[in-house]
């Protein structure tokens, strides 16, 4: 069985830094890609916008225009865990974060959207204000 956890959210002041983690279980992270969405506050019901995706068996990496140069999608292949480094952070960036486990082909130059995915984390809350 497929399983994700995320963890690593918080306050953080704009500017600042966090690092979010995506622990899986139940597969390893060749076997699929792993993408990060944001659903923001007020927005519960409506498309979760895709952020970034790695596929660890190719090493691509994907991002969106709104994080492009402020954020950073790694794994540890040991740990079976992906990671978002998100720096300059701004208000916007204010929402809840969840990592997906999606089919390889999905992560491929466009950020793909929330359809399709294997699995769900239960999201870690990022929340950007002074």
């Amino acid at each position: 069985q497929l399983e994700l956890v995320e963890s690593g959210g918080g306050l953080v002041r704009p500017g600042g830094s966090l690092r979010l983690s995506c622990a899986a279980s139940g597969f390893t992270l060749d076997k699929y890609a792993i993408g990060w969405f944001r659903q923001a506050p007020g927005k519960e019901g409506k498309e979760r916008e895709g952020v970034s995706c790695i596929d660890s068996s190719i090493d691509r990496t994907t991002y969106a225009d709104s994080v492009k140069g402020r954020f950073t999608i790694s794994r540890d292949a040991a740990k079976n865990t992906v990671y978002l480094q998100m720096k300059s952070l701004k208000p916007e960036d204010t929402a809840v974060y969840y990592c997906a486990a999606m089919p390889r082909y999905y992560c491929s130059e466009y950020m793909p959207t929330e359809y399709g995915m294997n699995a769900w984390g239960k999201g870690t809350l990022v929340t950007v204000s002074s």
